[in-house]
């Protein structure tokens, strides 16, 4: 049976889809057929947004639910926000995390359409140019770094909670750089411990 959700810590994480816009060479992913015990790959389709709202139960058991699995999540946008309505309309809490890919994947600024869906969007930065970004993150669509700092824009825009975050195994040069991006856009940076 697949896993659509996982508790990690205090948190609940939903898997919603194994598609992705990126293959960034330190995904977990890539290292492993399961994480924190968890097997992410989804062999009997996506999961619907009822399907998982009947697994998620009482949203106030956790911290937050955050949408992050072994995909993309905004490729399930609409699911994501019957989700959302539901988690907030039992006094829950969400989160996405994100690779800012959200609006080329939907052809469209989404948004305005996460505001009072998500009380926070973790944007994954990762690179400090497109150069190493296309190094890094290896997407597999045009524009993946510009349009991925344009989301962020848009998301501060909207007045979507947000913040990029990259992962310390980029290096500490990098990782300046990094937070000079993030200051042009007027968002916080947030720095994750890589997970080997």
């Amino acid at each position: 049976m697949d896993t659509h959700i996982y508790k990690i810590d205090k948190n609940l994480y939903i898997n919603l889809t194994n598609r992705c816009s990126n293959r960034c060479t330190f995904c977990v992913r890539d290292q492993s057929a399961e994480y924190e015990g968890y097997s992410l790959w989804l062999k009997e389709g996506e999961p619907t947004a009822e399907q998982i709202i009947a697994e998620i139960g009482n949203p106030c058991a956790y911290g937050e639910i955050v949408f992050c699995g072994y995909g993309e999540p905004t490729y399930r946008l609409d699911a994501i926000l019957k989700i959302c309505d539901f988690v907030h309309s039992r006094g829950g809490k969400t989160r996405l995390n994100t690779n800012g890919h959200g609006n080329i994947i939907n052809n469209r600024n989404i948004a305005p359409e996460l505001l009072g869906k998500l009380d926070g969007v973790n944007i994954s930065l990762n690179a400090p140019d497109k150069a190493s970004y296309d190094g890094v993150c290896r997407p597999n669509i045009g524009g993946a770094f510009e349009g991925m700092i344009e989301f962020a824009k848009a998301c501060k825009t909207a007045g979507v909670n947000c913040w990029f975050s990259v992962v310390d195994c980029i290096g500490e040069e990098a990782v300046a750089r990094c937070r000079e991006i993030a200051k042009s856009v007027g968002i916080p940076l947030r720095v994750r411990e890589f997970i080997g």
